[in-house]
């Protein structure tokens, strides 16, 4: 690979696929989560420089680059100028332990309050957003959406839970505010503590639509449409919510 308009091939998940063909820079950018998984880096550990890299996973320090950008927008990574690359903390700048005294995640009233609360805070990261994304926020969300669809696709659950995570994140990340970042991140971790009805072990009709609503969001984030930004994400974490009563009241009452 020589510049950010490379592309690379990705596996197909069957017989006659047809193959899809993602950036080089977002292959790169997975490589760079591989590298720190397999090398035990932890939050706070300094990663090699952009030319070590490039030189490790035999690419361009151009690519190298581009990938760093988009990890920086789902607060995978951070750039400290004169410093270099560090792995990010993730927990933000408050944490779900904050909340640990109040919410119980087997508490249906809690779960549905947590509901509320994401809804007010993600729709005013994604109005922010709308009006304040940089070029490389708007590819970590693009490059969410495309890798949920593809985990959907091919029916790697990992692959859509994670970059459903990386979507809201990188939402967040756009608004340029970082306690919405902490908020986003702290709800949704609480989330998956109360997940306990299995909507995110499996991949049906509600993963296909969430994949649609993820793009009607990026696109209104993209086009510079604030309150089109905040409606579609009222109307994807509305229906997820009315996802949740729904298998509820299946398991409850037959």
């Amino acid at each position: 690979m020589s510049d950010t308009s490379e592309v690379a091939a990705v596996a197909p998940a069957g017989e006659g696929t047809v193959r899809d063909y993602r950036p080089g820079y977002e292959l790169v950018a997975e490589r760079i989560l591989e590298f720190i998984g397999e090398s035990g880096l932890v939050p706070g550990d300094r990663l090699p420089t952009e030319n070590d890299l490039a030189g490790r996973l035999g690419t361009s320090r151009a690519v190298v680059r581009e990938a760093v950008k988009i990890l920086s927008a789902l607060g995978r990574v951070r750039a400290h100028k004169g410093r270099g690359l560090f792995v990010a903390d993730d927990e933000g700048m408050l944490t779900a332990s904050r909340w640990g005294g109040f919410f119980r995640p087997t508490d249906l009233d809690h779960i549905f309050m947590l509901f509320e609360f994401r809804r007010v805070q993600e729709m005013a990261a994604a109005t922010l957003a709308a009006t304040r994304a940089t070029p490389a926020d708007l590819r970590a969300i693009e490059v969410a959406v495309e890798t949920c669809r593809h985990g959907f696709v091919h029916g790697q659950v990992e692959v859509f839970n994670q970059a459903d995570e990386d979507f809201h994140v990188a939402v967040a990340g756009a608004a340029r505010n970082s306690f919405l970042v902490a908020a986003v991140r702290d709800a949704r971790r609480l989330q998956r503590q109360s997940s306990n009805f299995g909507l995110h072990d499996t991949l049906g009709p509600r993963s296909e639509v969430a994949v649609a609503e993820h793009a009607a969001i990026y696109e209104a984030i993209r086009d510079g449409r604030p309150e089109a930004a905040a409606a579609a994400t009222a109307a994807h974490l509305d229906r997820t919510l009315e996802d949740y009563r729904q298998e509820i009241q299946r398991r409850v009452f037959g």
